[in-house]
C-alpha cells in the first residue's frame, strides 16, 4: 500500500498562490501516476491535475494555465502550484498515487483527509 500526506492549504484571497505538497511512502514502486482531486462544498469530486512516471502532465479545463503538478521523485513528493486563485477554488484538495491498471476518473481505494483551500474574494 501506498500511503500519502497531503499538506499546504491555507486561507488566501482571489489572484493569490498556494502551493500542495503529497508526499508518498510504502509502495511507491507501484505508482504510475500521481494525480490531485478536489472537491468543493456541495459539488462531485473533480481530477484537478495529474503526472506520469514520465513527467506527462494533464490538467483540468478550470485549471489548465493557472496550476502546475510536478514531482520530485527523490522526496517521492507531489507538488501542485496554484497561481491566480480563484473563489471557484475553494475545496478540500486531495491526492491520489495511481497504478497501471487505475482509472484517473474513478481511483480505487479510500481517500484521505486532504488539504482544505478557501480562497476569498
Amino acid at each position: 500500500q501506498v500511503q500519502l500526506v497531503e499538506s499546504g492549504g491555507g486561507s488566501v484571497q482571489a489572484g493569490e498562490s498556494l502551493r500542495l505538497s503529497c508526499a508518498a511512502s510504502g509502495s511507491i514502486f507501484r505508482i504510475t501516476r500521481m494525480a490531485w482531486y478536489r472537491q468543493g462544498r456541495g459539488s462531485q469530486r473533480e481530477l484537478v491535475a495529474y503526472i506520469t512516471s514520465g513527467g506527462s502532465t494533464n490538467y483540468g479545463d478550470s485549471v489548465a494555465g493557472r496550476f502546475t503538478i510536478s514531482r520530485d521523485n527523490a522526496k517521492n513528493t507531489v507538488y501542485l502550484q496554484m497561481n491566480s486563485l480563484k473563489p471557484e477554488d475553494t475545496a478540500v484538495y486531495y491526492c491520489k498515487a495511481l497504478g497501471r491498471s487505475d482509472s484517473v476518473a474513478n481511483p480505487p481505494g479510500s481517500w484521505g483527509q486532504g488539504t482544505r483551500v478557501t480562497v476569498s474574494s
